[in-house]
């Protein structure tokens, strides 16, 4: 939590002690249905809610925008964000259920209205959305065609609509197989946060409208 406090300053009281909470929740959880790797758990702070809200650095998602979280997995990154953007509305989605379980349980005992999570693949998901988020769960050429079409045509945030795509080593290979309308931005994650562990790590900001 002081990692969250150091580059979060300005978060509520309210907001603190949500993340806070993270941490039993998900040991709690974790101990009964496997939702982050064991090596991972005591480096929960920094390893999946840090990592989730590299976004928040990119973008401030204003009130009303909608996101979809796709292979949220156990909740990540949109479980970290919506505690942040709790006028934006989060849809959560995940191919194995018991993962999507342990999403609705978070986000009950944390009081999180602003959060859905459904156990169903991308590709059937439903509605428009001015941006998906996502923690690398494939290759780039794979998901923009699970996605492409779940878009809103009007922006209002400070970045156009489009995929918002944590993801860690050169990219540029993976980047150069998809025939994109826009080219990708790329934000380096050791601008925002010093650790080691985001040496490689990006944001890659897909424009998709």
């Amino acid at each position: 939590m002081n990692k969250i406090k150091k580059y979060f300053p300005d978060l509520t009281s309210e907001q603190y002690q949500k993340l806070e909470q993270l941490g039993e929740l998900y040991q709690f959880w974790n101990a009964q249905i496997n939702v982050i790797s064991r090596k991972d758990v005591d480096n929960f702070y920094e390893r999946h809610v840090l990592h989730s809200l590299a976004i928040a650095k990119v973008i401030q998602f204003k009130p009303n925008t909608k996101i979809l979280d796709v292979g949220t997995g156990g909740g990540f990154p949109g479980i970290p964000l919506a505690i942040l953007f709790p006028e934006s509305d989060f849809l959560l989605v995940d191919s194995i259920g018991k993962k999507i379980k342990v999403v609705n349980e978070v986000a009950q005992a944390l009081e999180l209205a602003n959060i859905r999570g459904e156990h169903q693949r991308a590709e059937k998901v439903r509605g428009n959305f001015d941006f998906v988020v996502s923690r690398a769960v494939t290759r780039m050429n794979r998901f923009v065609p699970w996605v492409k079409k779940k878009f809103k045509s009007h922006s209002f945030n400070d970045l156009p609509n489009g995929i918002l795509y944590l993801k860690g080593g050169d990219l540029h290979e993976e980047l150069n197989e998809v025939n994109f309308k826009h080219n990708p931005t790329l934000y380096d994650i050791k601008d925002y946060f010093d650790e080691d562990f985001f040496e490689t790590k990006k944001v890659v900001h897909v424009r998709m409208n």
